[in-house]
């Protein structure tokens, strides 16, 4: 990979000057003091606790910070009685609870402090889905906005370093994904994907769950890695890790709820050959990806950029419609002779059919079988040039 030594000179002066603003900030803001607490999930050092310490100045209130990680912590927050709780909190009006996935029963804890504790906000995150340690026996409903940290999205990287600067590095985030540390040290990024994939991502679910062959996730994900873009069935991956489809389907949920991967499911509704139960699985961040295949070539000799770019494109958008509090449904579309439409959004009975190739000069033609069964789909073609309306730019 070659390095705009400028563009890093560049990040570092801006990093240095200011912290780069994430667009949960504000709708954050806007939820606080209703009555419920805000819950905050995200995978390990995606920048949780780095917001949380955003949202603490210019609020006009006091506050208390604490970390879940710290035993003391734990006990307090565990199995607690009320005024157990009031004492820790005394006067403080706001409350954020970092890493809540390690306290157990911490639903029964949240839910306490909201009913019990009117004029307190909670503010919490997880680094992981908090059923992920299947000790959550107290649900939340109606009592918690719940928002979801990605990897940093290409509309807050142009609005803290300019359009100009992102753009000419586009292909460079492809590669190397949008993780803060990445960002943050240009440069050092094939290290820190390294260190990111083989120390942090996994930890709540070795932590949590009885993993007894670690060594499966890392040839799950690779697998799964090696065959982004296309149809995946568990038949075959239980096949080629010898073991069963329920296993490997089990494994991928855990990799869900430690927001690793995502599922796209296929569309259907009107056409006999339509697939009905597929799905194709996405890395949240491209660079995680090319980690764990151990591939951070530039794209200009790899043979999997469009691979990456239709990975890429369907990451950022999801961030674009959650920040913009867009709750559309997102899937695929193949018919059984391999007639395909790479990404769909269905959002309030309008239907979003989107073409997705790296290459501008490249024509794109939507299948007849789709556009003569959907007509009222809006189509997109989505290529390097055109995309950045589409994710909020």
């Amino acid at each position: 990979m070659s390095y705009n030594s400028k563009y890093h000179t560049f990040v570092r002066m801006q990093m240095n000057d200011k912290m780069i603003k994430r667009e949960l900030e504000d709708l954050i803001h806007e939820k606080l003091f209703q009555g419920k607490a805000i819950i905050i999930y995200g995978p390990r050092q995606v920048g949780k606790s780095t917001l949380l310490d955003m949202l603490k100045p210019g609020l006009g209130k006091k506050w208390l910070s604490l970390n879940c990680d710290n035993n003391d912590i734990k006990k307090q927050l565990t199995d607690p009685a009320i005024n157990n709780i009031r004492r820790l909190i005394g006067e403080n009006e706001l409350v954020l609870i970092d890493e809540a996935q390690r306290i157990i029963n911490i639903g029964l804890t949240l839910k306490l402090i909201v009913d019990q504790l009117p004029g307190v906000q909670l503010i919490v995150t997880g680094s992981s889905s908090l059923d992920l340690s299947n000790i959550v026996n107290e649900p939340l409903t109606g009592r918690k906005f719940e928002y979801q940290l990605f990897p940093l999205s290409m509309k807050e990287l142009v609005d803290h370093f300019g359009f100009i600067e992102v753009n000419r590095n586009l292909e460079q985030h492809l590669v190397f994904g949008t993780y803060p540390d990445v960002i943050n040290n240009p440069g050092n990024e094939p290290e820190i994907l390294n260190n990111l994939v083989s120390s942090y991502l996994f930890k709540d679910i070795f932590m949590y769950q009885d993993i007894r062959k670690p060594e499966f996730i890392e040839q799950l994900l690779e697998a799964i890695a090696l065959q982004i873009t296309s149809e995946v069935s568990f038949n075959e991956l239980a096949q080629m890790l010898r073991t069963d489809a329920h296993t490997v389907q089990r494994y991928i949920s855990l990799l869900e709820k430690a927001f690793i991967i995502f599922r796209l499911r296929s569309y259907s509704r009107n056409v006999r050959n339509e697939l009905k139960k597929s799905r194709k699985i996405y890395f949240y961040d491209t660079g995680v990806r090319n980690a764990i295949v151990g591939n951070y070539a530039p794209l200009s000799s790899r043979t999997d950029a469009g691979m990456l770019w239709e990975n890429f494109f369907i990451a950022e958008r999801m961030k674009y419609l959650h920040y913009t509090k867009s709750y559309a449904r997102r899937f695929f579309w193949r018919t059984t002779q391999q007639q395909e439409v790479d990404y769909l959004e269905e959002y309030n009975g309008q239907l979003k059919a989107f073409e997705i190739k790296w290459n501008p000069n490249k024509k794109v033609k939507f299948p007849l079988t789709f556009t003569r069964n959907y007509p009222e789909a809006s189509t997109f073609s989505v290529n390097r040039d055109n995309f950045w309306d589409m994710i909020g730019v």
